[in-house]
């Protein structure tokens, strides 16, 4: 069954979302009319209806890469969604723009004196609360499609799970005391503690008594970071036969060495800190909406969910937060959303090595954008535009239909881009 669809009255304000096959039916009566696609809203064209008005509570779980947002009516849940982030993206980027830039200043303006050491920037503008823009992002999506569904349900309340994961404890499971205070680092230097957490000897081949060298366990190209538990010691030769092999592949044929490696190294907590940097400023965000809110731990989340026999899912861990005696799932196809952003509005597009390759022509192209869900003769999906006219169209099943410019007129809008990808289960 798919999410229930939500309904508005003749002046738009939000009434109970109903069934889809009564939505089904006002429409072919003639009742009502589609107002939006995602979601899938409806507007009635009479002034009464009989459609009632209940409190609904929106739920939602943060993710680091997914977030899941349900709808709860009386213990019932009636709609859910899974919102996933770009972050990561939004970071490789603006690491690509920087690489860009700073690979054309040296280009091009190697005189140019440095301007982190003027004294008059010196100063740190970053106002109380800062968030990378990679966090921020995770914290505006939640925000938007709150403000969304405010718009489209009668909500009078929220609840919201506000985990906090203990990264020293993920890393080290007996920590205890002052060792929260030290950290895995008190009284040695970087190097100094690989010494003596890798045996003084390297990594990979156990050899000793010759120059070490700091060595990636997941090389920098494939996004590894320069945390303690990325970093190992290994000898030159090592080194340079590994390169920017992943370890899986370097130590193919030495499947022990490479289990025991595993287990010595600590799991990256990048997750779990974009977590605990995002919880407050979303939960702040959600107290000045004025509504009532609640918040409760990931473990209570887990207790409820599985107490009630429900699948491990983003959405339906959103059902679980809080207060939950009993639950009913009345949807099974929930609403699937994909951050993609709005475009950037760079003109000259660059290779990997900061040279351009060719010219963005402006947006939009003869009314339309890449990312409109159109339909055109019978096959709906998603557009894709070219500046000389000639489109296509690519359905959920990867089926490619090419569009001549001549038959421009052909197309029929069915959803505008508005930054987000959606799952076409709804049409």
């Amino acid at each position: 069954m798919s999410n229930y669809a939500f309904v508005l009255d003749s002046h738009k304000k939000p009434l109970q979302p109903c069934h889809p096959s009564v939505a089904r039916k006002l429409l072919t009566n003639g009742r009502s009319a589609v107002f939006r696609r995602y979601p899938f809203t409806i507007i009635l064209k009479e002034e009464k209806t009989n459609i009632g008005n209940h409190p609904i509570e929106l739920k939602i779980d943060p993710g680091s890469k997914t977030t899941g947002i349900a709808l709860v009516c009386n213990s019932k849940v009636i709609w859910g969604t899974e919102l996933t982030h770009r972050g990561f993206q939004i970071k490789d980027k603006l690491q690509s723009r920087a690489n860009c830039r700073r690979g054309r200043r040296n280009r091009n303006t190697r005189y140019r004196k440095p301007r982190f050491l003027d004294p008059s920037r010196a100063q740190d503008t970053r106002t109380k609360g800062w968030l990378a823009p990679s966090l921020q992002h995770r914290v505006l999506t939640t925000l938007t499609w709150v403000k969304r569904l405010c718009k489209y349900a009668p909500i009078k309340s929220f609840a919201q799970e506000l985990v906090r994961f203990d990264t020293q404890k993920i890393a080290n499971p007996e920590i205890t005391g002052t060792e929260y205070q030290q950290g895995t680092l008190l009284g040695y230097e970087v190097r100094e503690y690989l010494l003596e957490k890798w045996g003084r000897s390297c990594t990979y081949c156990s050899k000793e008594n010759t120059p070490l060298e700091v060595e990636h366990i997941v090389p920098r190209a494939s996004r590894g970071s320069n945390r303690i538990s990325n970093l190992c010691l290994a000898c030159h030769s090592c080194n340079t036969r590994k390169g920017v092999r992943s370890i899986e592949d370097f130590l193919k044929k030495k499947p022990e060495l490479l289990d025991r490696i595993k287990k010595q190294a600590k799991a990256p907590l990048r997750d779990a800190a974009a977590v605990n940097s995002t919880r407050c400023a979303l939960y702040h965000q959600l107290k000045i909406t004025g509504l009532p809110i609640t918040v409760a731990s990931g473990g209570k989340t887990k207790y409820n969910r599985i107490r009630l026999g429900l699948p491990k899912t983003h959405w339906l861990d959103a059902a679980c937060v809080g207060e939950v005696v009993s639950l009913k799932v009345l949807t099974k196809k929930p609403l699937l959303i994909k951050a993609r952003g709005q475009g950037g509005r760079q003109k000259c597009a660059v290779n990997k090595y900061g040279y351009p390759t060719r010219h963005n022509p402006l947006k939009p192209i003869m009314g339309w954008q890449t990312g409109d869900i159109a339909r055109f003769n019978g096959v709906i999906g998603r557009l894709t535009t070219r500046s000389n006219g000639r489109f296509y169209i690519t359905t959920t099943s990867k089926r490619v239909v090419n569009i001549r410019p001549k038959e421009l007129d052909l197309i029929k809008a069915i959803n505008r881009k508005d930054g987000y990808e959606y799952g076409l289960t709804n049409l």
